[in-house]
């Protein structure tokens, strides 16, 4: 045998796929924004560079960050963490792609030239088999590009090298991508190319830097311009998303043999728009875009454990892209902003976390108030709550900051809660941190702060006067609540236990106020069972500084007829300007319990 015949056929080994895979992804990273500004499919909510890096982030974050000397054993890593991390459609669909390469290298210490294409055909497979609806001149396409350019090279004798091979699917996928305009009309009307593939194309890159340069390419920089792109502004339209699908919703399902066809088609029967079921018998990444995000994840919890929960909300999201002067006004779910408000006004909520009868809920989002308290009479369990994890408010604050000026929390009382560390925490790591405000409030005087930061953020006003109008009003906005049974907030901590004993033998209705440094006590009673709101009523006016005018929200827990009695004998009482009557979410409920009502008072704009 000669000397030929003896040399093994080159092969891609685990440290080798490892760095290269590196430096992709930090191309993708680096190109974030780019992606972003050129997001028109499947709607332009400019935020696919932000989803794939996100994505492939967790995976640089996990598998990447530690050595394997086994190829199959690096994949299996790299797909686990790329469908717990994966946001959007196109992270949904790369993480697939990711998934379907470990399933068929799981055995494989090395990748020589057909192994690879085999593998990357499995990975293109995967990553389409996992859309309900696959639609060309979309990642999709550049992914089976690449996959045909690969098969055809391995299919030649003379093409032992992977490296030969992945260099001409490279041109097929750069190719592909310059093709997706004649594919879809959105995008030549747009004058770009699809994002999700550019940003498949740009990890290809860099990869290919690293096969070309070796560690030299290990490093951060920015993308080339993609073919087709002159670098035209993108027109966010409304119209593009519909109002009946308005929430981009994700969640991860857990189980030990989840079948993925079924869920997709439970998830299909449920109408949902632009779904992604991507994973594996384990783990299992759902994205949809759906009107009713419980909907979705109800359908989920049917086939496994449902975790990592988010709903956008995508007219949100477009209006931002369509704001670039405007301060961004971000809020979360414990204010009780009436909706109506929150559309008109442009303001972000961050839902808070839910938890009743073992199964996790975002506040509003993933269970409404109704739905909350129906649940709630039923459980033997008192539900409990918990702040929404940073990554929630960084998702928030990366759309917004992407987009607009700059950005405003308006945020749950500090001494009630941790949500207001946890925004604080996700806002640090902006490179142009947004300003975060302890309201001292919560529920209807949380929401009060907000309604205002919005108004003025809507009038173009900048970000230091939108802080210093909100320091003004916040000691001379008020926070009452009047619970029917203040067990729920006893047990949780926010009423003194000494509180529950004293109710039960008085027969009183506890009236509990806001402070100044914002927590909540006890600050008086009624005698009044028969006509609770009306006396509640009297006791607020009473207690109300002089005003030519009051902004007021009512608040009421699975209680209409008592809020509407409240808000109209308010109304006699009180010069009120403006009013909202709304139902207290799960997020307050679940402390305050069924019946309890809630109002907050603040000066109307230019009363005295």
């Amino acid at each position: 045998m000669d000397a030929a015949q003896s040399t093994p056929a080159p092969a891609v080994t685990a440290a080798a796929l490892r760095r290269a895979m590196i430096a992709g992804t930090r191309r993708v990273i680096a190109a974030r924004d780019e992606l972003n500004r050129i997001n028109v499919f499947p709607v332009p909510d400019g935020d696919t560079g932000n989803n794939l890096a996100s994505t492939l982030g967790n995976v640089l974050q996990g598998a990447l960050s530690r050595r394997s000397r086994h190829i199959g054993e690096l994949l299996a890593r790299i797909g686990n963490d790329a469908i717990d991390g994966a946001r959007g459609n196109s992270g949904a669909i790369m993480a697939q792609f990711l998934v379907g390469l470990a399933e068929q290298a799981r055995n494989a210490p090395v990748l020589d030239a057909r192994a690879l294409a085999a593998a990357v055909r499995r990975g293109a497979d995967s990553a389409r088999s996992a859309l309900a609806k696959p639609v060309e001149g979309t990642i999709l396409s550049v992914i089976s590009a690449f996959a045909d350019a690969l098969d055809e090279a391995a299919g030649q004798a003379s093409s032992d090298d992977p490296r030969t091979g992945f260099t001409r699917a490279l041109q097929r996928a750069r190719h592909a991508l310059a093709d997706t305009p004649r594919q879809m009309p959105v995008l030549q009307k747009a004058g770009v190319v699809d994002a999700g593939a550019r940003g498949f194309v740009d990890w290809l890159e860099g990869i290919a830097e690293y096969v070309e340069g070796g560690p030299r390419a290990m490093r951060m920089q920015a993308a080339p311009a993609a073919a087709n792109d002159a670098g035209a502004e993108i027109a966010h339209l409304h119209e593009d998303v519909d109002p009946d699908c308005r929430y981009c919703t994700e969640c991860l399902v857990l189980g030990d043999a989840i079948d993925r066809q079924a869920l997709q088609a439970a998830l299909v029967a449920l109408g949902v728009d632009s779904l992604v079921v991507a994973g594996s018998r384990t783990r299992v990444r759902v994205h949809g875009h759906v009107g009713s995000p419980q909907a979705l994840f109800d359908a989920c919890a049917l086939h496994g454990q449902v975790e990592s929960m988010k709903a956008d909300d995508m007219l949100q999201q477009q209006r931002s892209a369509e704001s670039p002067t405007r301060v961004a006004i971000v809020t979360d779910s414990a204010a009780d902003l009436p909706g109506l408000l929150a559309d008109r006004l442009g303001i972000h909520v961050v839902p808070v976390r839910v938890s009743l009868d073992g199964r996790d809920y975002l506040d509003r989002l993933g269970l409404t108030a109704g739905a909350f308290y129906r649940r709630m009479a039923a459980s033997a369990q008192l539900p409990k709550t918990s702040q929404p994890p940073p990554g929630d408010f960084r998702r928030v604050f990366e759309h917004v900051l992407a987009h607009q000026s700059g950005a405003v929390y308006v945020g749950l009382s500090r001494p009630l809660s941790g949500t207001l560390q946890a925004a604080e925490t996700a806002a640090r790591a902006q490179p142009k941190p947004p300003a975060c405000l302890d309201s001292g409030h919560v529920s209807a005087g949380q929401a009060l702060l907000a309604w205002r930061a919005g108004e003025l953020a809507d009038a173009g006003a900048g970000t230091a006067e939108i802080l210093a109008e909100i320091a003004r009003l916040k000691p001379l906005t008020t926070t009452w609540a009047m619970a029917r049974d203040i067990s729920h907030a006893v047990r949780g901590g926010r009423i003194p236990r000494w509180a529950g004993p004293m109710v039960r033998w008085s027969g009183l209705l506890p009236i509990a106020k806001v402070r100044g440094d914002g927590t909540l006590g006890v600050a008086g009673g009624l005698l009044a069972r028969g006509r609770a709101s009306e006396a509640f009523a009297r006791y607020v006016a009473r207690r109300a500084p002089v005003a030519s005018g009051w902004r007021l929200i009512v608040g009421h827990a699975d209680a209409p007829a008592d809020g509407e009695r409240l808000l109209a004998a308010l109304r006699t009482r009180l010069p009120v300007v403006e009013a909202h009557l709304v139902e207290v979410g799960p997020a307050v409920g679940a402390h305050a319990g069924p019946g309890t009502l809630v109002v907050g008072l603040q000066p109307a704009p230019d009363a005295a």
